[in-house]
Formats: structure tokens, sequence, C-alpha cells
């Protein structure tokens, strides 16, 4: 039993540095978006492979668990969050290099106008993401359904940015590309947002044992 609790301890090692590596991809690609660096943005591309090689390390430290130690009850399901969370850090990261390789693509031309909204909505998602990363950690399900509520917020605030973004659309078709961009960017981390909800709903799953997966979405409509 010793050793099967330094597997879990492993395997939320493990987590934990693919957790960390996410958020500075976050980090690096809102720095490139706002600092119109397409170098920070081109390095934030390059560095994925490092969170998919993790991604699969993750899974294979999981898959061995299950087939060697049998685990039972709250430690299966530990693993079972685990391998849960573990696509939704990567797709957050493929996220991150989404918003760069459209920094990249911004950087060609001047800026279209200040940038408000799409900076706020992007620290929302870095800061959920983080929130639900502690929430798995802590196994806090109080901390993870509070994440959870901030996801309307979120699409709010998505749907305010594309407004105005159609506002300058509509007022001149050479900003049309720019527009287009930006709009794709605040997608992108509200997306990181939807990600970082995913998490904490696995949160709830690992905490409590409920399963609460689009419960949230019928009690909003």
């Amino acid at each position: 039993m010793r050793h099967f609790d330094r597997e879990i301890e492993h395997l939320k090692e493990l987590l934990l540095r693919m957790g960390a590596l996410v958020e500075d991809q976050i980090n690096e690609s809102i720095r490139s978006l706002l600092e119109r660096d397409s170098e920070t943005a081109q390095r934030v591309i390059d560095n994925d492979t490092a969170v998919d090689q993790m991604e699969l390390e993750i899974d294979q430290h999981t898959i061995e668990l299950i087939a060697m130690m049998q685990p039972a009850a709250v430690d299966l399901r530990f693993v079972a969050a685990a391998m849960k969370i573990t696509p939704e850090l990567e797709r957050v990261a493929d996220l991150a290099v989404d918003v760069c390789e459209r920094a990249i693509e911004l950087n060609r031309e001047p800026p279209l106008k200040p940038l408000l909204d799409i900076p706020r909505l992007a620290r929302m998602a870095q800061d959920m993401v983080r929130q639900s990363l502690d929430s798995f950690v802590r196994r806090d399900a109080v901390l993870a359904r509070e994440v959870i509520a901030r996801d309307d917020e979120v699409d709010l605030l998505t749907e305010t940015s594309f407004r105005e973004l159609l506002t300058y659309m509509l007022e001149d078709s050479r900003n049309i590309s720019r527009a287009i961009r930006l709009t794709f960017v605040g997608k992108y981390f509200e997306r990181m947002a939807d990600g970082a909800t995913n998490i904490c709903e696995m949160v709830v799953y690992l905490a409590e044992g409920k399963v609460i997966k689009h419960q949230h979405e019928h009690e909003s409509d």
C-alpha cells in the first residue's frame, strides 16, 4: 500500500508539472499578444511538444496504475480524474499556441485598436485555469464550484468583445482581417475557461463522488 501511495503522489506531481507548464504557456501567449512579441509567440509554439510529451507520460502512468494496482474507491476516482484532466490541460496548451499564431499574424499589421476586453478575458481564463489546478491539488470542491460559476462571466465578456469588433468590421472593410483574428483570440481564451470548468467538474467528482457535468448548463437555461 505504501508503494501504491507513492505512485499516486508521483501521478499528482506529474499533473502539477504539466499544469505549471501549461500556465506558463498561457502567460507567455498573453504577453506575446499584448507586447506584440512574435519571438515569445514562436517560443510558445515550439514548446507545445513538451506539453504533448507530458500528456503521454501521464497517460502511460495512469494505465500502469490501473493495470498493476487495481485501485478502488477514492483512489480509483483520483486516477479517473487524472485521465480526464490531462487532455483538458493539453487542449488549453494548444489554445495558447493558437493565440500565438494569431498574434504573429496580427504583428504584421498596425494595431486595430487598444486591447481592453481581450486582456481582461485572458486574465480571467488564466485565473480559472490556475484555480482549477489549485482545487485539484486540495481536492477542494468549494473552490471548484466557484470556478465553474465564473464561466458565465467569461462567456458574457467574450460576447461583448465580439460585438465591439464587429463594429470595426462594419465601419471599414480594411479592419476585417484584424478584427476576425482578434475575435478568434477571444474565443480561444473562452475555450481555455471552458477547459478550467471541465477540470473543476472532475474535482467535484473526485472530492464528492458526484458527476455534475452539464449540470450548471441546465441550471443557467
